[in-house]
This record gives C-alpha cells, structure tokens and sequence, in this order.
C-alpha cells in the first residue's frame, strides 16, 4: 500500500495543480492552496530512480533551448526572400556554443551526472542532439560558408561587393519604373537602357564567383553559392528577361559569328575550288586534241597540195 501511495504522490499534486487552474483566475485563494500541497507532496518524497538536472544542467539546457527558439524565428522569417546567411548567422554561432558548452560540461557536485549524458544521450529520442543535427544540415545545405568570413563573424567582402550591386540594380529598376504603373502596357525600355551596366556589373560578379567556387570547393555543395547570393541572382535575372523582356549582350559574340560564318562559307570554298580545278583539267586534256587536229589538217593540206 505504502508503494502505492507513493506511486499517486506526482499524479496527485498535478492534478492539484490542474484542478486550481481550471478553476480560474476568480479564485486565488484555491490556487495558492493547491500549490502549497503540492509544494508538500513533492517534499515528501519521490522514488530515486527519478534524478533532476543539477543547476548548471538546466542553465546549459535552457538557454539551449532559447538558443534553438531564436534561430528557427530567424529561418523562418527570412525564408522569402532569402536571407538566412546574413541575418541567422549570430543565432548560429551562439547555438554552436551553447551546444558545445552542454557536450563538454560536467556538474560541479561530485555525485552529479554529466550535463552531456544526462542532457545528449539519456533518451531515445535524443531531442537535442536531433535539434542540432537540422540547424547543422540546413546551414550546410544553404551553403552559407561562402558568404562568411573564416570566423564566420560577417560577410566576407565579395558578398558584400555583391549584395551592393545587387542593391543598386533594384534601385535603378524601381527609378526607371516610376510613372508606369499605371499603364496597361508599360514600355521597359528606359530600365533596359539605364540598368544594363549595373546589371551587367552584377552578372558578371556572380559568374566570377561561381568560377571561383568550383575551383576551390571540395564539399558535396561546392557547385552552389550560398542560398542569399544564389536567390538575389535568380530575383535580378527574372526581372531582367521575363519582366523587364531585356537582352545582355553576350561577350562571345563576335567569335561565335566569326566562326559560323567560316562554317557557312565552307561547302562554298569547297565547290568553287572543285569547279574550278575540274575547268584546269579540262582544258589540259582538250588541249593536245586540238593541237593533233590542227597537224592532221596541216599533213592533209600539203598532202593535196
């Protein structure tokens, strides 16, 4: 009976504790009531096969925990359009840390658990560990290595270079635009006119780096740009063709029209040069002809003659 008893002590005091708030806030007193024995029944005594968090465990966790809240409103607000490398990149460095901190800490009690067994591994589902495995995947997946510096402490000075012409060509967009908002059928050749430099500026910066990327990475998302970059690109390169209908003038254009216009012009080398060879051997082979007919007529005349 007695292990019984103990058994109904934590459903007890929580339905003490549920009892007092359904009850509502009219009635303090009965809260305050309900608390207090809980208070008592949690004194009494529990099994000891029911270990709490030391202090330093539960500071490590919590802040852990605020760690991870404030980095998945950060992803979610700057999902569209996408900013997750220049505005996350604080919370993520603070959660590695604090993640850290859990895996190497251990209670200040010589009798206390480890922070990292108790807090890691002392469950099957492992929630924290599984938290830091998605922040870790998706960071890598956004690919935001390549925007940082090496201490991933801010952008590295190419994104920002990028994130200014990136900048300056919606600028230049919503300037050339204004007035036209109105019209059924606006006419994009001012933006065309005026953003093709800045534009053209930009789209070769994104082409430098992305050169630049495939030659010196070595992970499974080296063919990509970090996700910001690669977005803003995507955004810029809609509005330029598909909005705006503006062309870029490509650099290879000259070569490319030099080398088909050799092509082209080949079968007709070929054929003249064919014709003309077949005219030379003609003429040759006719030639001796006529000089045996002319002596023929010769020996013919003298022979009547």
């Amino acid at each position: 009976p007695w292990c019984f008893c103990w058994a109904l002590l934590p459903a007890l005091a929580l339905a003490l504790l549920g009892l007092a708030a359904a009850v509502g806030p009219r009635q303090t007193p009965a809260l305050e009531l309900a608390q207090e024995m809980a208070e008592e029944l949690w004194s009494a005594g529990l099994p000891g096969d029911l270990p709490e968090l030391e202090p330093e465990c539960r500071s490590l966790l919590a802040a852990f925990a605020e760690g991870s809240a404030a980095l998945t409103g950060c992803l979610g607000r700057r999902a569209r359009p996408v900013r997750l490398c220049q505005g996350c990149h604080g919370h993520y460095r603070r959660l590695l840390a604090q993640y850290d901190s859990i895996a190497r800490a251990v209670g200040n009690s010589s009798e206390s658990h480890n922070c990292a067994k108790s807090i890691l591994t002392s469950d099957r589902l492992q929630i924290v560990v599984t938290l830091s495995e998605f922040f870790n995947e998706t960071w890598e997946a956004a690919n935001c290595a390549n925007c940082l510096k090496n201490n991933s402490e801010g952008l590295s000075n190419s994104t920002e270079e990028f994130l200014d012409l990136f900048n300056k060509s919606l600028t230049c967009f919503e300037h050339n635009l204004q007035g036209q908002s109105t019209d059924l059928s606006p006419n994009y050749t001012e933006v065309c006119k005026n953003c093709n430099e800045t534009y053209t500026k930009l789209n070769d910066l994104y082409n430098h780096l992305q050169r630049m990327n495939r030659q010196g990475g070595e992970s499974a998302h080296s063919a990509h740009l970090c996700i910001d970059v690669e977005d803003a690109m995507n955004i810029t390169r809609k509005l330029w063709s598909r909005t705006f209908n503006c062309s870029l003038p490509c650099s290879d254009t000259v070569p490319v029209i030099a080398v088909s216009s050799f092509i082209l012009f080949l079968p007709i080398v070929f054929y003249l040069s064919s014709f003309l060879h077949s005219k030379q051997k003609k003429r040759i082979l006719i030639l001796p002809k006529r000089i045996q007919s002319n002596a023929n007529l010769v020996n013919i005349q003298e022979k009547y003659s």
